[in-house]
């Protein structure tokens, strides 16, 4: 059966910043990663919350000093600013401001199902304890398609309650075949460059949640961009973009390549 995909934006959710609170539909899910669980300061050092200045929200990585990794579709406004180095996603530690000037997304995007990547060029951030990049697939990883491998996912998406979760949040999720996940959202919603992990137990990204980092367990890497889930986020699989076969555009926009 076919459900309905919804992209993990806040303005794609129906939610929008008014003031420092959101307004979510009722429908909307209670929990932001659903069933996941609080992160401790510092699991995720490579974690920034974005706020777009047309109001919406999504998340990102720190892949370099000067690069940030994130969904094509959080780069759709003029600005963003970027908090670093905090659990509190928008009480960043350190917090820059940058242009759509720095914004990069694939030249097939949003026609070309399957490009849903973008990278942000940002001022200098110096690494520390709470503030640190997360290392990409090597090269020679390329026809990896990681099925069955267990990731981590973190974000600080919108809540029913009308506000933002306050705390980073994660869930522990199994990668699967795009077979498996076609067969909750049919062949032509599965594009080859999109990657998917079982609903297990109910875990699930939801609204705000985009751009998030799809992280490997053993030897971390990111391997996904996070970019939809079903409707009501705990009905079916949750939906990456895979870096894999982003690569050779990533090296080109930033220089970061892994060998």
């Amino acid at each position: 059966m076919k459900l309905a995909l919804i992209l993990l934006f806040l303005t794609t959710a129906s939610a929008r910043w008014h003031g420092n609170r959101t307004t979510l539909d009722s429908s909307g899910p209670e929990n932001i990663i659903v069933n996941g669980y609080n992160a401790y300061e510092g699991k995720a050092p490579y974690a920034v919350g974005l706020r777009l200045n047309n109001g919406a929200v999504g998340g990102g990585s720190v892949i370099g000093n000067t690069w940030v990794l994130t969904a094509a579709h959080c780069l759709t406004t003029d600005s963003v600013e970027i908090n670093y180095g905090s659990n509190r996603g928008w009480n960043g530690q350190l917090k820059h401001t940058v242009g759509k000037d720095n914004f990069f997304r694939p030249s097939g995007f949003p026609n070309t199902p399957g490009n849903d990547i973008g990278l942000i060029r940002t001022p200098h951030v110096n690494f520390n304890n709470l503030i640190n990049k997360v290392v990409l697939p090597k090269f020679s990883q390329k026809g990896e398609r990681f099925e069955n491998w267990w990731c981590v996912a973190c974000g600080w998406g919108g809540m029913a309650n009308g506000q933002l979760a306050n705390w980073l949040q994660c869930m522990d999720v199994q990668v699967i075949s795009n077979s498996e996940c076609e067969r909750s959202y049919g062949k032509n919603n599965v594009a080859s460059t999109v990657m998917c992990t079982r609903a297990t137990d109910g875990k699930s990204v939801c609204g705000g949640d985009s751009g998030g980092a799809l992280v490997t367990h053993d030897n971390p890497m990111q391997i996904g961009v996070i970019i939809f889930a079903s409707a009501g986020c705990k009905a079916g699989p949750s939906g990456y973009t895979r870096v894999t076969d982003f690569l050779d555009w990533i090296r080109q926009i930033s220089g970061i390549a892994y060998y």
